[in-house]
């Protein structure tokens, strides 16, 4: 299926780009989320009228991204849980927890699908972990995993 991209995506395509992508991922990501539409002969010539307000929108979403990523980039934030003797997690660290430490903390709003942890974060310990914050930009966090104590 053709459609045309209306924002910057990584490993995709730019603004104005036709690109053909399976059918689901057009439907249910792209067009969904607009972030593209069909390519048919109408929207193709609507996208070219506002490509350059397109282009603007993501200039600011990108320098927007650039602030947040000074803001962020190689903070470490401490997450309490409980562990077993040999330093392993019950469960695992998943990015919506991560989201919500970083509202906690900071007051600053990161949806968890931007967040990807290098390796899944299972045992006490540092994690690096990549944010996702725009297509050109990424952000580079440290998740320290500390024991919580369990008192009788």
């Amino acid at each position: 299926m053709k459609v045309i991209l209306l924002e910057n995506i990584k490993k995709i395509g730019s603004i104005g780009e036709i690109i053909q992508v399976k059918r689901g991922f057009a439907r249910n990501f792209l067009i969904a989320n607009k972030k593209a539409l069909y390519a048919s002969k109408e929207n193709i010539s609507q996208v070219e009228k506002i490509k350059a307000e397109l282009s603007k929108k993501d200039n600011e979403k990108k320098s927007n991204a650039k602030k947040l990523s000074e803001k962020i980039n190689k903070k470490t934030y401490i997450i309490k849980k409980l562990s077993t003797e040999n330093n392993e997690l019950y469960g695992s660290v998943k990015p919506t927890e991560i989201s919500k430490l970083i509202k906690e903390i900071d007051k600053l709003e990161i949806k968890p699908s931007m967040i990807q942890p290098i390796k899944e974060i299972r045992s006490i310990g540092k994690f690096n972990v990549k944010i996702s914050l725009h297509s050109e930009v990424d952000a580079e966090i440290i998740i320290e995993v500390v024991s919580t104590e369990i008192s009788n």
